[in-house]
This record gives C-alpha cells, structure tokens and sequence, in this order.
C-alpha cells in the first residue's frame, strides 16, 4: 500500500501454467470428453479419462457471466484450477489463496487466454485446454472471472464526510469537505456486498484510493493507470489500525469509506503522512485462506 505496499508474487507453477496457455492455438471447440462440476465462484472439480490427448488448444464457455464485460487494457482478476492432461495432478489453482489480477491484454494473459476472455463478463467460467510446451505438461484448466470493482447495495452516507462519486469502471473520486477532520477513525460502508464477512488473518483483494484532508490530493491509488488490485493480510498488524479496524468484519462486494487520523493511519510509519487524517475508498472483492487456513 503505497509506500509499505505489501507485494505480492506469482508462484512458479502459476507463471509455468502462463507460459503453457499463451503458447497455443486453436479455435474453441466443445469439450464433450471433460466434465467440469462445482458452483460457480468456488472450486471446480475436473472430470476426464487420463492420460487425455491433447494436440491443439480449446476454449469453452461453461457459464456466460453477467457482470460488466471486460475491456481492454483494464484490470482483470481471475480465480484458476488447472490439472495436468497426463495424469491429472494438480499444477495450480488460487482458490485456496488470493485470485490473480492481470490487465486484460495479450501481453499479460498470453493470446490465447486473452482471446478466450476476450467479449465474456464478469462472472463467467471458461474451460481452457493447453498442450504441454517447453517441460510444461498439457494442462486442463478453469478459469472464473471476478469483480475488479465493489458490487454491494448503495447505503445512505452520514454527513460531514467525504463524498464519493464513481467513474465508468467504478474508480472513485473523492472529495474533502471543507471541515476539520474527525478526531476518531471512521469506518463508512458506501456499498455493502452479500458475501462473506472478513475475517482477521485472511488475504483481501482489494481496488483502493487514498487522498490526505487536508488538500484533497491522491497519495496511493490501485486505479491509477497501470496499477492491479492488490492484496493484503487484514487483521494481522501489517496495515494501518484503522485499516484492520475499518475492513474485518466488512462483508466481500463491499466499498468503504475510511477516515483516519494520524493515531490510526501512517503515524510512525510514514515521514510524509505522518501528521495526516488520510481518506481511503476500499473495495473489498475477495478474503481468503486465514488462521484456520480455509478460504472464503
């Protein structure tokens, strides 16, 4: 987050099952000797006769999304399984841990996978099937796409906060009132999501932007251009105390508005920002994993 931006890195089966979907060709063909069973959103269970020939690259459509259609160029957050075609053993999968964000392009996805996503929408499931290339097995893979953006119910805002307004993507811009701060950390649901409540200890996927009261002005922004949805342990002491305070226990789908004085924001931990009442709009689109190592 900024300048204590907790980073987050891709394992080294994930970026081998990259290198094996963006290498291969082949029209989207249906997939009648793989069955793919499990509710959309958790994991999938692969079903197939191993070891399963596979010679070109297909694409299926398993379930239509409903959601806002991916666009070029912007953020796009994927959860994937993916089983080697030789004997069926796992090679990766992000359920169990935080979704992966890209920009959706053939740069960051490879070819094959951006044509795949290429017109789908947010909430779709995508059966992809990839030779082996360089070492890499052929794989069978699913892929569900998420929200990169808040999806909750709008809640009545309190006054004398900032207000939020949102751009065609859901990017928010924030304005200051011109009143003192608040002496107390606030914690504001703008948007509140029907998933499951976030727990301390787990990872967050999270959009977000921050501004200082005083002037208005963005410091840290995962909107910016080129900038993913990043992640988080939440509830552990890495992030600011109104951070844990504001987002455990806040419901996945939800946007929150945090206002935080120095005692709970950067104070300590940040030269420039450390005297600041700092305002943060969060999007929660994921919690995962936690101490009792479940996912959500």
């Amino acid at each position: 987050m900024g300048r204590r931006r907790w980073t987050r890195v891709l394992s080294a089966t994930a970026v081998a099952l990259a290198l094996v979907t963006s290498a291969c060709t082949g029209p989207a063909t249906p997939s009648a000797d793989i069955q793919v069973s499990g509710e959309l959103g958790a994991t999938p269970q692969l079903h197939f006769v191993t070891p399963l020939d596979v010679t070109k690259q297909r694409v299926e459509v398993l379930a239509p999304g409903e959601g806002e259609q991916l666009a070029d160029n912007r953020p796009v957050l994927l959860d994937f399984y993916a089983e080697s075609a030789q004997d069926g053993s796992l090679i990766a999968e992000t359920y169990s841990g935080e979704p992966r964000a890209y920009t959706m392009s053939p740069d960051s996805l490879g070819p094959d996978l951006y044509n795949a996503l290429h017109g789908q929408r947010v909430g779709a499931r995508i059966l992809q099937v990839a030779p082996g290339r360089d070492g890499y097995p052929a794989a069978v893979a699913v892929y569900d796409v998420l929200p990169t953006r808040a999806t909750g119910e709008p809640v009545p805002p309190r006054e004398g906060l900032p207000t939020v307004t949102l751009g065609p993507y859901g990017e928010p811009t924030i304005t200051v009132p011109a009143t003192d701060p608040p002496t107390e950390a606030v914690a504001q649901p703008l948007l509140r999501g029907d998933g499951p409540q976030v727990e301390a200890g787990q990872v967050v996927t999270v959009q977000y932007v921050g501004v200082t009261w005083s002037d208005g002005k963005v410091f840290d922004s995962t909107w910016a251009q080129g900038k993913l949805p990043a992640a988080f342990p939440i509830g552990v002491g890495s992030l600011p105390s109104g951070w844990d305070d504001g987002i455990v226990e806040q419901t996945v789908g939800s946007q929150v508005l945090l206002v935080l004085p120095p005692d709970s924001g950067f104070a300590g931990t940040d030269q420039d920002l450390a005297n600041q009442t700092v305002v943060f709009v969060v999007d929660i689109l994921a919690a995962r994993g936690g101490v009792a190592g479940g996912s959500s």
